[in-house]
C-alpha cells in the first residue's frame, strides 16, 4: 500500500489546470497545422492562421489560450494499492482554487444553476474517478468551455437505428452547432451504456490524441466516416466555411441494454485542453 498525501494531488491539480488553458496539447497544434495546409478558402485559411497565431503568443507569454478558462473537468486514474491520506475532492478543489488565482483565470462557476451565485474561483471541479491496477494516480485535468459544451447533445437511438441512426445524430448536432462552438471541433461520441454512461464515454472521448487511432477497426473506420461528413458540411472556421469544420472524431463505446442504444455528442472547440500528471 503506497499512501499519498492530498497535498500532492492539489499540487498536481494546480499546475495542470494552468498548464492545460496556456498550451494546447501537440495533436491539436498539429491537426489545425494540417487544416491550414489543406484550405484552399482564404476566409478560413485566415482564421486558422490567427487560432494558430494565439496559440503561439498563450504559450509564449503564459496567459489563457481563451478567456473561457473552462469548467475544470478532473479525471483520477487512482490505483488499488494507492490511498490518499485525506479526501481526494477537496484536494481536487484546492488544487482547482489555487490554479485559477495563480494562472489569473477567469472563475467561470456558479454554486446553484438557477440562483446563478459565482463561487469566486472556479470550483466545484466535476470528479471522475477510476480504480485501475497500480498504486499510482493519474490526474487528467481538462478545462471544458461552454461555448462548445452547450451544443453537445445525447439521445436515446433505437437499436434498429443501428451505426446509420448514429452517424446521422453525430453530424445533426454538429450541423445545429454551426459556428457556435468556434470550430473547427473536435467531436467526441459515446455509444452504449445507460443515458448518463454515454454522455461521460463521449466526453472521455475527447482526451483520446487525434494522432491516437482507435484500436477498434471498426469504430476507426466509423471515426474516419463522420469525420469526412462532417466535414462535408462546409462550416468551417469559425462558422465562415472552409474544408474543416472538424478536426477530429473520437468514439468510445461501452456494452447497454438489449433494448437501447444511448448516443451521446460532446462537442468541444478548437480549444480542446486537457493536460496529465502521474503522482
Amino acid at each position: 500500500m503506497r499512501i499519498i498525501a492530498p497535498e500532492r494531488i492539489s499540487d498536481a491539480v494546480a499546475r495542470l489546470f494552468i498548464d492545460a488553458n496556456v498550451r494546447l496539447p501537440p495533436d491539436i497544434r498539429a491537426a489545425v497545422g494540417r487544416a491550414l495546409e489543406n484550405e484552399p478558402w482564404r476566409p478560413a485559411r485566415r482564421v486558422l492562421e490567427t487560432i494558430d497565431e494565439n496559440a503561439d503568443e498563450a504559450e509564449a507569454r503564459g496567459i489563457p489560450i481563451c478567456q473561457d478558462t473552462g469548467m475544470a473537468c478532473v479525471f483520477l486514474e487512482i490505483g488499488y494499492d494507492a490511498h490518499i491520506g485525506g479526501d481526494v475532492y477537496e484536494a481536487v478543489n484546492s488544487g482547482v482554487a489555487r490554479g485559477c488565482a495563480e494562472g489569473y483565470l477567469r472563475a467561470s462557476i456558479v454554486r446553484d444553476p438557477l440562483r446563478r451565485e459565482n463561487t469566486g474561483d472556479n470550483t466545484p471541479a466535476a470528479v471522475y474517478i477510476e480504480l485501475v491496477p497500480g498504486d499510482n494516480i493519474k490526474i487528467t485535468v481538462a478545462p471544458k468551455g461552454f461555448g462548445s459544451e452547450n451544443m453537445s447533445r445525447v439521445k436515446m437511438l433505437r437499436p434498429s437505428d443501428g451505426a446509420r441512426g448514429v452517424i446521422d445524430f453525430v453530424v445533426s448536432a454538429v450541423e445545429d452547432a454551426g459556428g457556435s462552438a468556434c470550430p473547427p471541433v473536435v467531436v467526441g461520441v459515446g455509444v452504449g451504456g445507460s443515458f448518463d454512461k454515454a454522455a461521460l464515454l463521449a466526453k472521455r472521448a475527447l482526451l483520446r490524441p487525434l494522432d491516437e487511432p482507435n484500436p477498434d477497426p471498426y469504430y476507426a473506420e466509423l471515426e474516419c466516416e463522420l469525420l469526412e461528413k462532417l466535414n462535408a458540411l462546409g462550416t468551417g472556421p469559425m462558422g465562415f466555411g472552409g474544408k474543416t469544420t472538424a478536426l477530429g472524431v473520437s468514439v468510445l463505446s461501452a456494452p447497454t441494454h438489449i433494448a437501447g442504444l444511448p448516443a451521446a455528442v460532446n462537442i468541444s472547440c478548437h480549444v480542446t485542453r486537457h493536460a496529465t500528471e502521474i503522482v
